[in-house]
């Protein structure tokens, strides 16, 4: 698995990037949470220290949480129930206070991976009326006839039907179809959804959540 170890304590990370590689991992150095917000997308997990040198690591977790739901295991010297609860609450998977052993923190990684894996196994094959959505051959049939999408419009649905009944938010697709929510176009998400919906031609389908996002299933 690649995973990102974002500690700005060279000791520290220097101990997890070796373990981590010793165990057949991928490891990513980080430092700042800046370097995890703007390369999260091809990693399998976070080891995150909440102590980093460019903002409060409970921050940076929440505006990763805005565009992606990739396993974190927060690793901190912070063991005070309030940082806990906040952290947890905050959408870390799991919590862990300094010093801790490095088998039980490669074992709590491969759980929460395992657990995300499992709930992300879900068909790829996506109906809603006569809307049929084949994820693996990026087809779409409404009515029984094909639609062509572009690749950005297929993209956009491909988020959206992944999470059915789920809000959303334009930064989530703005980071998964452009590659970064924090310098993507907002002017263009609106162009390829106005076209997704004129050739989907089913009102209500893709509900709006006005100054939030989207739904897929009304």
């Amino acid at each position: 698995m690649q995973i990102a170890v974002v500690e700005d304590d060279d000791g520290v990370g220097d101990a997890l990037v070796e373990a981590l590689t010793s165990h057949g991992h991928r490891p990513i150095r980080m430092r700042r949470g800046a370097d995890l917000l703007l390369g999260h997308r091809d990693l399998d997990a976070v080891i995150l220290d909440l102590g980093l040198p460019d903002a409060d690591g409970l921050q940076v977790l929440r505006q990763l949480r805005a565009v992606s739901d990739v396993p974190v295991v927060i690793l901190t010297a912070r063991g005070d129930e309030r940082s806990v609860v906040r952290g947890l609450r905050g959408g870390a998977d799991d919590y862990l206070v300094k010093p801790a052993r490095l088998a039980e923190l490669l074992a709590r990684v491969d759980v929460v991976t395992q657990r995300r894996r499992a709930l992300s196994e879900t068909s790829r094959i996506v109906r809603a009326g006569d809307v049929v959505v084949d994820l693996d051959a990026r087809e779409v049939e409404v009515g029984g006839e094909p639609v062509t999408l572009t690749p950005k419009e297929f993209d956009l649905l491909a988020v959206l039907v992944a999470r059915p009944g789920a809000a959303v938010s334009r930064q989530q697709l703005m980071d998964a179809v452009w590659g970064d929510a924090y310098v993507a176009i907002s002017r263009s998400l609106d162009v390829h959804m106005t076209g997704l919906r004129a050739k989907l031609a089913r009102p209500g389908l893709i509900s709006t959540i006005r100054g939030y996002g989207y739904r897929w299933g009304g």
